[in-house]
């Protein structure tokens, strides 16, 4: 069969994920192992695959998150389309990547037979470009904590004040007032009571929250 004239030649069409979670205080990234040789071998990279011809990117994302990570009904949101001509040295391929999240019982508990979950400090020398992809989700994370409730996709659905301001210090790598920090959350109508306290605990147990909202809402919380 001939080939197609060069101004006919397609680039291939795929999607990415970078999916992070907290696992033990430690914001983490969901990878696997990447093996093409030459070009590739036994690397770690981010979930990811070529769109089906029926498929749109978004629903790619969807079955890729399933099918190589086993996961479904994950926050999920596009994050942006990489296409320098050599980011996958074996063929022309542009990449949709997305930035999806889920919460540490998911994360704590994660069992799958090709993927887990590590501490973003060590992952370096990924395959293809997910460096960059890495920094550019860690960056738009970081500022969608500060304003926006995001971070409800990174907590328990119940969870303590503590949990939720170690949850902001641990994504925005910086520490808060204590004081301060819960003040500036509830005077925010941020969160609410649920009217439950923690379990299990032998001190006092601490109230437990919910967020107000579940659908992604935008307010001043931190600069």
């Amino acid at each position: 069969m001939k080939k197609a004239p060069e101004r006919l030649r397609f680039s291939a069409l795929a999607v990415d994920a970078v999916v992070l979670g907290i696992v033990d205080g430690e914001l983490c990234g969901l990878v696997s192992e990447v093996n093409r040789p030459p070009y590739y071998v036994n690397i770690l990279g981010f979930l990811g695959g070529l769109i089906n011809i029926e498929e749109n990117a978004d629903e790619a994302c969807e079955r890729v998150l399933y099918e190589k990570g086993g996961l479904k009904n994950v926050y999920v949101e596009q994050l942006y389309t990489f296409s320098e001509v050599e980011r996958d040295k074996r063929n022309r391929v542009i990449s949709v990547a997305y930035i999806a999240l889920v919460r540490p019982d998911t994360a704590a508990s994660y069992k799958f037979a090709d993927a887990s979950f590590v501490p973003l400090k060590k992952l370096k020398n990924l395959a293809y470009d997910h460096d960059e992809m890495l920094q550019m989700a860690k960056s738009r994370l970081q500022g969608k904590f500060a304003y926006t409730n995001i971070a409800q996709y990174l907590l328990p659905r119940h969870f303590t004040l503590s949990e939720l301001q170690a949850t902001y210090e641990i994504v925005l790598q910086k520490e808060f007032d204590k004081r301060n920090f819960r003040k500036k959350v509830l005077s925010l109508d941020l969160v609410k009571e649920t009217g439950l306290v923690q379990d299990g605990v032998k001190n006092r147990p601490a109230a437990l929250y919910e967020f107000s909202s579940q659908k992604i809402k935008e307010f001043q919380l931190l600069t």
